[in-house]
């Protein structure tokens, strides 16, 4: 959509010299998604990929587990009162025989871009049933803790935006290998878990056996939701885990990676994937 970044005028002081310049900035909008016509949530995020971001938010509320349930994704023109298309309002349409979901005003979802989903009714609610299993594809995944480290550096290379902005959010998809298959940035660090799973989900890639979901944050109880509904087995965060987030990845059998950084990191659940040489013992 060319609105990823906005210039500002900012003040900027250094070493006590005063001086206006403007400033890249990441943008931030609201987006609407509708599904059948019906509203049904809306997300603060940064443009562009946004047929990506509804299909992937539908993917990780369990109404959507392939390409073929889909009819076509649109933007809705007249969503303002003089008629314009102001490209934030997102239709999916599911195709033929797809059960639409009952939208009550509980599963109805505000989103930002810090929090991810908000005002969900209890924890049941926010649980959706997984429509694909956790699997390590033909072979059992084996995963080197050396491989781990090096995928940080590779996601902060990719990320083309940030470097202009600093203020964006990134979440990347590798093969075991360590090969990397896509990265999307956003405001939102579930919008760009979204992208992503969206993008996969329009190429025919789900489930995604056999994968590594890394995102540049910390690792909510959101994002393994979201890497369990896509099908991803292993999923790594820079920084800290959430008490609900290891508690999901220990009944799911998702492998839970926190606090990746350097040579270092936390494996919080999952351990059968990663490759320990050694065991130190637990201290006290």
């Amino acid at each position: 959509m060319g609105r990823v970044t906005a210039r500002r005028r900012v003040i900027r002081i250094r070493d006590g010299a005063v001086g206006a310049r403007p400033d890249t900035l990441v943008t931030e909008e609201p987006m609407e998604i509708r599904l059948n016509g019906k509203p049904l949530a809306v997300t603060m995020r940064t443009p562009g990929d946004d047929f990506a971001l509804a299909a992937g938010f539908l993917v990780s509320e369990g109404v959507l587990a392939g390409a073929d349930e889909i009819a076509n994704i649109v933007y809705c023109a007249g969503a303002t009162d003089d008629g314009s298309n102001t490209y934030n309002v997102v239709d999916v349409r599911l195709a033929p025989g797809v059960p639409v979901p009952d939208i009550t005003l509980e599963r109805n979802v505000y989103t930002t871009s810090s929090c991810g989903l908000c005002g969900k009714a209890s924890l049941d609610a926010v649980r959706t049933t997984a429509r694909h299993a956790l699997s390590d594809g033909p072979a059992p995944m084996r995963l080197e803790p050396a491989l781990l480290a090096s995928l940080p550096d590779r996601l902060r290379e990719a990320q083309r935006v940030f470097d202009r902005t600093g203020g964006l959010h990134a979440a990347a998809l590798f093969t075991a290998d360590g090969e990397l298959l896509d990265v999307r940035e956003d405001v939102g660090r579930h919008n760009a878990v979204d992208k992503l799973v969206g993008r996969a989900l329009q190429q025919g890639m789900l489930p995604l056996a056999g994968s590594v979901l890394l995102v540049s944050g910390r690792a909510s109880f959101e994002l393994a939701q979201k890497a369990v509904m896509a099908g991803i087995p292993v999923l790594a965060a820079v920084s800290a885990p959430s008490s609900l987030a290891v508690d999901l990845a220990a009944e799911t059998g998702l492998t839970l990676v926190g606090f990746l950084r350097g040579a270092s990191m936390n494996v919080y659940a999952g351990e059968q994937r990663i490759v320990l040489e050694e065991t130190q013992p637990a201290a006290g």
